[in-house]
């Protein structure tokens, strides 16, 4: 889709989305890479390709069709030949109730592309225009399961002894093994996982992926295919083919469904033979804002205050996997700009910040986190990040270099908020450095998202009712009376919107006049094909900010326990982390079973 510099500015005022003082900026700042207009203020954040599509279809006057996620009927999409389809970027997503084709392109204004796919399907289709990337998602639909797919380049061998020897035929381009690679990573990107297992069995290969947190099955593959398999990924990620018998890390960088992927590999000897794990990183992913990763409220005051700070030191902690290098990274995006100067030091570097300085840990070359600290002081850092406190030294340093007028951002493996500040005295920081350098501690768990297409809400029986009470300790009077007045500030902050099914009005799940339950959200027990029949789709975050008063400074000079810090924190505002997810599930973002399942270990 090419839109006019004219035509795109004149859409984004009359929109007034942006100003005009904006647009020039955005033009100026892009000058040199001689952009358009239409990817100069996508590249500034000024709007994004799906909603300035939105406008040009409003401009245009046609109708925007939104095909991410969205399951096409396979009869229909192969009425257009794959490679036309490809050739025109052009997806017939449906029938109409009146019988015409509705065809979905990302430049509709091609007109010989239209008059041809008017002669391949008749004149009775209706034209739509969707985003580029929707059109390349819909593309890999013309592909079958991985099953059959990886049946067309393994042939299914019944043979199960692993061969030993790894030829050159078999590591080449287009070999079957670096197709079947490819096709795991394909089909890991189309299911939304974070992470490929690769893993040795007695008779066979288990690959699973795990999606929204949860490990699943996806196939097995021959064991034959096993030393060849790790040998080529070994080879993309620029590791060594002979050395099996110690781990290796490795990364290298995939193109899938129109965007780029960087892949952080992982190799590990284990009793079968060597397993691999790679964990998948989106760089085309633009950083979410807060608010879309699910603070508000209290929390998200506290955050924002936090970060603007000239200086001081600011701590994300949770477990493996809670999403805390998601949360850091969009608030160093967020503070990113040509006046500052942002250093990271991190291990591995997950998510790439154009405009900052991150510096991978290496130990064997000497570059480990003190090292790499030490080195970003003498950068003239305006904010630094540090992957991670693991021992007293690095947290002795990062504590010198908030006194020193820097903000510094760091991760913590703890349980919650308050227990991060006991966890700095036991790394022998003082008691008043810690209280004068604090500014605020977010702990955070990341549950599953419910599928906003098939959710239902229910009401709650009194069995129900009894373990919701028991397990977030809940009393009639105070208690409910609490989370009625948060779930009510939730919806008027906004945490509850375009949460709610189509059809169904977002009203409070709590009896107003009683503080009572009267509805609880659920997972529809067969799901649907929007969310894989799982009954939840994507994930989001529950959290707890613990901010730096006078009256916590005091407990914390006081050496006082984490109960006592966490409790005087609830006092003066704060959510914990399973009430906010509470909250979350009772405006139908997430379910009851999900916030115990990732809280309950607290």
């Amino acid at each position: 889709m090419h839109i006019s510099d004219t035509t795109v500015k004149d859409m984004l005022l009359k929109s007034k989305k942006v100003t005009a003082e904006q647009i020039k900026t955005a033009q100026d700042a892009s000058g040199n890479e001689k952009l358009p207009l239409q990817e100069a203020v996508i590249k500034a954040s000024l709007i994004n390709d799906k909603d300035l599509t939105k406008l040009y279809s409003a401009e245009i006057d046609v109708p925007y069709a939104e095909l991410s996620g969205k399951e096409i009927d396979r009869e229909v999409l192969k009425l257009i030949p794959e490679r036309i389809a490809r050739q025109y970027n052009a997806v017939l997503f449906g029938v109409g109730n009146d019988g015409s084709k509705l065809l979905a392109m990302d430049n509709p204004d091609d007109v010989q592309a239209v008059n041809f796919l008017k002669k391949e399907l008749g004149n009775e289709i209706k034209i739509y225009i969707s985003t580029n990337q929707n059109i390349l998602s819909a593309l890999d639909q013309y592909k079958g399961n991985i099953g059959s797919e990886l049946t067309k380049v393994i042939s299914p061998d019944e043979q199960t002894e692993e061969d030993e020897e790894v030829s050159e035929e078999d590591l080449a381009e287009d070999s079957p093994i670096a197709q079947t690679v490819n096709l795991l990573i394909e089909y890991a990107v189309k299911a939304g996982a974070s992470d490929v297992h690769i893993e040795p069995r007695e008779g066979h290969v288990l690959v699973r992926y795990r999606v929204d947190g949860i490990l699943k099955e996806a196939n097995k593959l021959p064991k034959k295919v096993m030393n060849a398999l790790v040998s080529r990924i070994k080879i993309l990620s620029n590791l060594k083919i002979d050395e099996k018998r110690a781990p290796q890390d490795g990364r290298f960088k995939i193109a899938a469904s129109g965007q780029v992927y960087a892949l952080r590999v992982s190799t590990l000897p284990i009793v079968d033979g060597e397993k691999v794990v790679m964990r998948i990183l989106n760089e085309s992913s633009k950083a979410l804002t807060l608010e879309e990763l699910g603070y508000w409220g209290y929390s998200l005051n506290i955050i924002n205050k936090a970060i603007v700070q000239p200086h001081g030191l600011i701590l994300v902690t949770g477990p493996t996997g809670s999403g805390k290098s998601t949360s850091l990274f969009s608030i160093l995006s967020l503070l990113n700009s040509p006046t500052v100067n942002i250093s990271t030091v991190e291990d591995p570097v997950e998510y790439r910040i154009p405009g900052t300085n991150q510096t991978q840990v290496n130990p064997v070359a000497g570059m480990t986190f003190v090292n790499g600290l030490r080195a970003l002081l003498r950068q003239d850092p305006n904010v630094i990040m540090v992957g991670e406190i693991r021992d007293g030294e690095t947290a002795d340093l990062a504590v010198q270099a908030a006194l020193t007028g820097h903000l510094v951002f760091s991760t913590l493996h703890t349980n919650n908020a308050a227990t991060c500040l006991p966890r700095l005295l036991d790394m022998s920081i003082e008691a008043f450095l810690i209280a004068s350098t604090v500014r605020a501690v977010v702990g955070q768990r990341l549950v599953r998202r419910l599928c906003t297409e098939c959710r239902e809400s229910i009401a709650p029986d009194e069995v129900t009712l009894k373990r919701i009470h028991e397990a977030f300790n809940l009393d009639e009077a105070g208690g409910m009376k609490q989370i009625h007045d948060l779930e009510v500030q939730a919806l008027e902050g906004g945490i509850g919107k375009n949460s709610t099914p189509k059809g169904k009005t977002d009203t409070s799940a709590l009896s107003t006049s009683e503080n009572k339950i009267s509805r609880i959200w659920k997972a529809h027990e067969g799901g649907c094909d929007t969310c894989n029949h799982t009954g939840y789709k994507g994930r989001l975050g529950i959290y707890e900010v613990l901010g730096s008063t006078p009256t916590i400074q005091k407990l914390i000079v006081g050496n006082a326990t984490s109960d006592v810090i966490q409790d005087e924190s609830i006092k003066e505002g704060m959510i914990t982390m399973q009430v906010d997810g509470f909250i979350k599930a009772l405006r139908g973002q997430t379910s009851i079973e999900e916030i115990l399942r990732v809280t309950s270990e607290k």
